[in-house]
């Protein structure tokens, strides 16, 4: 293995790790908000206690985000300096923000939070559970706009062989971060949704808090539909502006090799990466790829030869991870859309809430398999028709990289067996009856500690 092969390994093992508890933050922050403010204007003890008790979960998964965000940064200086050295400018300013006002931010609210329960008034108290929330989702935008700069980079301007900052609101408004920041962020939603109803599916299956696990399945429930939607509809729009931006992507996510009018969409595909011929198509519809990306059943779609083969992204890879995203975003449309008619009769509902228990793996799988066709489509552009990644990468000893990737492996294989067994240890025990707002902060606390 060579120097660039192990640091895309590096690379890619950290962004996946660390994105399996950001998208958990992110939802939950908005859930735990939205159960405060019901507590606040309801007077409900329920919903106190199921802020408590989501809250503690949040904090946990937060902690252990945040260890694994940091080191995820470093590697811009330590793997990939001529990439650093190239759109420091741009890219690096972005990360300043987030790391300097966002990410401020949600910590400096997250310890008001925390140990703020006897200190504050009820109202006060669920306003600084929305600064949180804004605090985490505010921290995504900074760290997505990077994201979507560098598959689509624009406002800069090339000088003395760097890309230089020129219009920042271009970069920030642009169509392609806008897209992707609503797709993802609703992503996480969707995944904070399913696992307050899979754990409360666990505890109703049990007869445990019924009450209680009631709700919260019902607030997830509610949470999980809208946004299983939005994840939906934002999906096709993202698909017109990758069909714009990125036309060897787009190819790449059908298989498609040959320029076809009325394209279709193949629900499943055998691609062959040598040989197009050899693909193995099993159903066809024809005309749809070219209405959605189009929208003209009639419109031209350009193939992979249309490219050089070594423009190409893997198409295996990022062809079977785009249609087993699309397939489980279907899936949690349905799954939502049932437990919606079923909200009234849950506990009569016993295969329903075994199935949702069964599905809380399933967004992360979802996530994941998005970012695998988010970055695999990318290449071989680190930054898209700008730098390749064979041109970003350090010049460091093969050794060095193979050793922290070992490390990382290591190191983040722990954390996160420590994390996620904490994490379903809580979820587990469920709600405390004697926790009733001025001792949950200190059971919290411990919790990441």
């Amino acid at each position: 293995m060579d120097v660039l092969l192990l640091s895309r390994l590096q690379f890619a093992a950290t962004t996946m790790f660390h994105f399996l508890f950001v998208p958990l933050t992110l939802g939950l922050s908005v859930l735990v908000a939205w159960m405060e403010t019901r507590y606040v204007r309801t007077g409900d003890e329920t919903y106190l206690r199921m802020t408590k008790f989501w809250g503690k979960l949040f904090l946990i998964n937060f902690a252990v985000g945040v260890v694994t965000g940091i080191t995820l940064e470093f590697q811009f200086g330590t793997n990939w300096s001529r990439y650093s050295a190239y759109v420091g400018d741009i890219f690096g300013s972005l990360l300043a923000i987030e790391a300097t006002i966002a990410f401020f931010l949600e910590s400096t609210f997250i310890g008001v939070w925390v140990f703020g329960w006897k200190k504050l008034s009820k109202k006060a108290h669920a306003r600084v559970a929305w600064l949180v929330a804004l605090g985490s989702n505010f921290s995504a935008v900074w760290i997505l706009v990077a994201n979507a700069w560098m598959q689509n980079p624009v406002g800069f301007t090339m000088r003395d062989g760097r890309a230089e900052l020129v219009d920042f609101a271009q970069v920030v408004f642009q169509k392609f971060a806008i897209v992707k920041f609503i797709h993802t962020v609703s992503a996480a939603y969707v995944l904070a949704a399913f696992v307050v109803m899979g754990v409360s599916a666990y505890h109703l299956l049990k007869k445990q808090h019924i009450e209680f696990f009631t709700k919260s399945f019902r607030t997830g429930l509610g949470f999980g539909l809208i946004f299983s939607l939005v994840v939906f509809i934002l999906g096709d729009l993202n698909g017109v502006v990758v069909a714009e931006k990125q036309p060897t992507k787009l190819a790449a996510m059908e298989s498609l090799w040959e320029t076809t009018t009325r394209a279709p969409v193949v629900l499943f595909t055998w691609p062959d990466p040598e040989n197009e011929r050899n693909a193995i198509e099993i159903g066809t519809i024809p005309g749809l790829l070219s209405f959605l990306v189009k929208h003209d059943v009639n419109a031209e779609i350009p193939g992979l030869k249309d490219f050089p083969k070594e423009d190409r992204p893997p198409v295996l890879i990022v062809s079977y991870a785009f249609k087993g995203m699309v397939g489980l975003g279907v899936m949690f449309i349905l799954l939502t859309g049932i437990g919606w008619f079923r909200r009234n009769k849950l506990l009569d509902s016993q295969l329903f809430l075994k199935i949702m228990v069964l599905a809380i793996p399933l967004p992360y799988l979802a996530i994941q398999l998005g970012w695998l066709v988010t970055e695999l489509g990318r290449q071989p552009w680190i930054v898209y028709g700008l730098m390749r990644t064979s041109e970003a990468v350090s010049p460091i000893a093969t050794i060095q990289v193979f050793t922290t990737l070992f490390g990382f492996i290591l190191l983040y294989g722990l954390l996160g067996a420590s994390g996620f067994y904490l994490i379903v240890k809580n979820a587990k025990k469920g709600p405390k009856e004697e926790e009733r707002g001025d001792t949950t902060d200190i059971a919290a606390a411990e919790a990441v500690a």
